[in-house]
Formats: C-alpha cells, structure tokens, sequence
C-alpha cells in the first residue's frame, strides 16, 4: 500500500512542487487548497505522470473549523495521512497601523492555528500506526525580528519553535518533524505583495530547489533545514541579543518596504 501525503496550499508555488517530488517518490496525494481547478489540474498531471492517487480536497484554512473539515473529508475518502506537509499560507507587509485586522487574523488562521489544528488531526494516527512525519514550511524571517512583516515574522516564528519541539519529542518515536525555513522564492509572493524589496536583497531560490532541499534533510530527520548557504548565514549569523538592538537594526533592514509598498497581503509558499 502506497503512503498518503496530504499538501497544503497545493495550488501554486512550493505546494505544487512538493506534490510533484513527492508523487515521483511513489506517494498517494491529497491536495488542498482554496482554487478547485488548479488542484484538479494538479491531481490529473500526477495521476497521469506518476500512476498515484491524487485527491482534492477544497478548503480555505482561514476558516475556524478548517482543520475538522479536512480531517473528515479525508476519513471519509478512506484514507490515512502519513505525511503532512503544512505549505499553505499568506503573508502582510507594510506599516501595521495601515494593515487591516482582518487580513491579519485570516493570516494567523492560516499560518498557525490551521497548522496546529492539521497536526493535532494527522499525527496521533501517525504514532498509533509507529511511523510518519510533518514538514512545515515556515521562513528565514521566523529567526529575526522583522518591523513592516510583524504578524507575518512572528507567524514563521511560531513554526520554527513549534516544529522543532514536537521534533525533540518524537525522536526515537517513528515520527519525522521537519521546519522548512527558505528565504525568497521566486513565486506569486512578491508580485501580489508588489515590490520585489520585500525580499530584503536576498538571492532568489526556486520551489525545485527548496524542496529538494526540504525531502533531503527530511529523510535525515535534521529537525530543520535553510536552504541555500546565503539564507543559512543570514539566519544564524545576525545577532539576535540584545532583542531591542535586533529589533531596531531589523526596521533599518525592512523600512523600504514600508515605503515603497502598500499595506497589502500576498499568498505564499
């Protein structure tokens, strides 16, 4: 029987990318995400490519019970999860007084209490069976302190230290916990977010590269993993002591994209 990976934010950029490694590596998928034709797509490419089964499973994770209703679509398809891959999520720039509210609350929906809620759903049958593993796609920016992405830093921060706790207490368990921490990547992020300074002047990867990347360090159960030595450096190199003096250096790094973008969100991957 073929092992069942379940990928958030399946629809474009690095989801998409990990559904296609991922069905090359023989696994049955379920593809989730918001755009129902991008997934259907999706799940004919992989059928037809890979001979696995693919699945579409459309939920917005913003939603408060979004976790429930995938886990029930999945138990009702017959199927098990024994690989999850959180991608999905979106990310907010600008001066924060000028950010609405309720884009930042369907953002931490999205970018942690959905990712909670999918863990909490998928892995007590990952230890009941003795085996599985979660990656979650978090960013360079959950290591620093980051003015002008405040909720959006703090979200990829939240992933960092959650997936590497529940790394800590599963070893020696069967259970795999991975932290995917890219920086930029040439996807839909930066032309919806509209300005390419969001990048901070870092070097573009690829969704190919980070995945790659990403399924490397996850068969070595490295507990996280920086891809690209330029994004490595910069996330252990910067001092983060004292948190004041990080802070304001990291506005001195940021401010340009609060003057060069609106307050806008952008989906990311």
């Amino acid at each position: 029987m073929n092992s069942t990976a379940l990928v958030t934010g399946a629809s474009s950029g690095i989801g998409v990318e990990f559904a296609r490694q991922l069905a090359a590596r023989g696994h049955d998928l379920v593809l989730v995400a918001r755009s129902v034709d991008k997934l259907e797509s999706l799940a004919e490419e992989l059928r037809g490519t890979h001979g696995v089964r693919a699945e579409v499973v459309a939920q917005d994770l913003a939603a408060p019970d979004a976790a429930s209703r995938v886990a029930d679509e999945v138990a009702a398809r017959g199927m098990t999860v024994d690989l999850l891959v959180n991608n999905a999520g979106f990310g907010t720039a600008g001066r924060f007084e000028e950010i609405p509210a309720e884009r930042e609350h369907d953002e931490l929906m999205v970018n942690v209490v959905s990712l909670v809620g999918l863990t909490h759903a998928f892995v007590p049958g990952m230890v009941a069976r003795g085996g599985g593993a979660v990656v979650n796609v978090g960013s360079t920016a959950g290591f620093h302190i980051t003015p002008y992405f405040a909720t959006y830093g703090a979200s990829k921060t939240f992933v960092l230290n959650f997936s590497l706790a529940l790394w800590s207490e599963f070893r020696g368990r069967g259970i795999k916990v991975l932290a995917v921490t890219p920086g930029p990547v040439e996807t839909a992020f930066f032309d919806v977010i509209g300005t390419r300074d969001a990048a901070i002047g870092a070097r573009m990867s690829t969704p190919d590269r980070v995945v790659r990347s990403a399924l490397r360090a996850l068969d070595r159960n490295r507990g996280y993993v920086v891809p690209g030595m330029s994004n490595f450096a910069m996330a252990h190199l910067v001092p983060e002591r004292p948190r004041k003096l990080s802070a304001l250096i990291g506005r001195l790094v940021t401010r340009k994209v609060a003057e060069t973008s609106p307050a806008v969100t952008a989906t990311a991957g």
